[in-house]
């Protein structure tokens, strides 16, 4: 089976990206796994910290398995997994052991020095406990809450002059050693309840892809336009994110089916109908990350 690394390598080729959706339960894995089989492409599903501890991490693993082994095609479907968000050196420890293809490490908060000799800790964690594991790192700060927003977080990079800059980007992959960059290009985490979200900016996207030389990764997927998804894409974004998006309709399905169903108790009735609703809006995003129409 091809591995992670070999399944961005082949979006970058191709001018695709790979879909990564956040997911907390097992109707969010679900809808996941769905649309991912439905449209035959690999999609890489993310745990933070928070969702590992109540998802149950082992419980999460096996269950990725054994979508792989019933559904998994040698060229298309495959679930890959990847611990969101992670914040110590003991967490990078724990998703290694148990088996995620990818790590990020955030250390996004911190000035540039120390975000880079932490990050390069974490780099060197992962690669001498699993050589094959891909570290993330992310440069610039985007907020950090997958949630309905009512203004900009403080601190989150909107401005150019506060955006991830080509050089910086440079000496942070060369100094840590990491697979993949996240970096901060006018993307925010959560969306904005009044207002819609920044336009990226794709200049500094190209720019960082070719300074840095490692494939990007795009967080703060959800409130981004079709048009900048797209741009994005074709100018160095090899992975999306989404997953406030996902939260904010889980929460909206399950109001809707318990309204419109208020003497049901059996729980299967109830989430089919949250599951499918989920699907159709990763099945959204995965035709138009990989282009398929």
């Amino acid at each position: 089976m091809r591995s992670l690394k070999q399944i961005i390598l082949e979006a970058e080729k191709k001018r695709i990206a790979v879909g990564q959706f956040n997911v907390s339960n097992l109707e969010q894995l679900k809808a996941a796994a769905q649309a991912g089989i439905k449209l035959n492409v690999p999609v890489i599903v993310g745990l933070s910290e928070g969702e590992r501890e109540y998802f149950g991490i082992h419980h999460f693993r096996d269950l990725v398995a054994s979508y792989n082994s019933e559904h998994g095609r040698e060229n298309g479907f495959w679930l890959y997994t990847n611990a969101d968000h992670t914040h110590s050196l003991e967490k990078v420890r724990e998703a290694v052991r148990v088996g995620f293809h990818a790590i990020l490490f955030d250390g996004s908060k911190l000035p540039l020095e120390e975000n880079i000799r932490i990050t390069k800790q974490a780099v060197a964690v992962a690669k001498r406990m699993n050589p094959g594991v891909l570290v993330e790192g992310e440069l610039g700060y985007i907020g950090s809450s997958s949630e309905i927003l009512k203004e900009i977080p403080e601190g989150a990079a909107v401005k150019p002059e506060d955006f991830t800059k080509p050089e910086e980007a440079k000496r942070f992959v060369e100094e840590t050693g990491v697979d993949l960059l996240a970096p901060a290009v006018g993307n925010v985490h959560g969306m904005l309840k009044e207002v819609p979200n920044p336009r990226l900016d794709i200049e500094r996207i190209r720019e960082i892809r070719k300074a840095a030389g490692v494939s990007l990764v795009l967080h703060g997927g959800s409130g981004i336009s079709d048009d900048d998804f797209i741009k994005a894409i074709d100018n160095g974004i090899s992975i999306i994110h989404i997953s406030t998006e996902v939260r904010v309709l889980w929460r909206q399905a399950i109001e809707k089916v318990l309204s419109q169903r208020p003497g049901e108790v059996v729980p299967y009735k109830l989430m089919s109908e949250v599951v499918d609703r989920i699907c159709f809006l990763i099945e959204k995003h995965l035709k138009l990350f990989n282009k398929i129409r």
